[in-house]
């Protein structure tokens, strides 16, 4: 799937989480966003990706009475779109470092090694330092993503946040996240 599909299973995602939020802060967000991303495409190559998307069954066609078309994800479209925003997720490095140790914790049994193997790497992937084969470390807050990386792997029950203030390892740590 080409860039110009990505942007708008990522669309429609916007469309979904405008109905599901209840902030307003947050629909200006979502909002401005989208309306970025849709300025970029090239109409000519959004309807063919339109097409390639319905034949790949990552979205479906209504025709509404009034003569418009409505897009909506699929199954597929919404596990789709989970795997792009896990491949691209990562966790922003702060101007100010709050003076917090974010802290991943996790005990998962054997009967779920792959997903414990994966936990682990995207854990690396996205900028944690094992600090044990279990326990990983980060400096900047990444609740949000943690979260959202174990509920895609179905691990909740098994892995723990915590945000801490000292570290007997601090100095050593600070090092390697280059915040001294």
């Amino acid at each position: 799937m080409g860039p110009v599909g990505q942007k708008i299973l990522l669309l429609l995602v916007a469309g979904v989480s405008l109905s599901l939020t209840r902030r307003p802060d947050q629909y200006f967000h979502i909002v401005k966003s989208a309306t970025k991303e849709w300025q970029k495409i090239n109409h000519k190559s959004l309807h063919s990706a339109i097409q390639r998307l319905y034949q790949s069954q990552m979205i479906k066609c209504v025709d509404n009475k009034d003569g418009t078309t409505a897009l909506t994800l699929t199954v597929d479209g919404k596990e789709r779109i989970l795997n792009y925003n896990l491949d691209n997720l990562e966790i922003k490095k702060q101007n100010k470092w709050d003076g917090l140790w974010r802290i991943v914790i996790f005990d998962i049994p054997e009967s779920k090694k792959r997903a414990r193997d994966a936990l682990s790497l995207k854990l690396k992937n996205m900028g944690m330092l094992a600090i044990q084969k279990s326990v990983f470390l980060c400096p900047y807050e990444c609740k949000d993503e943690i979260d959202f990386v174990v509920e895609f792997f179905n691990l909740k029950p098994f892995v723990r946040f915590i945000i801490a203030k000292d570290i007997d390892i601090a100095l050593d740590l600070k090092q390697k996240f280059q915040l001294l």
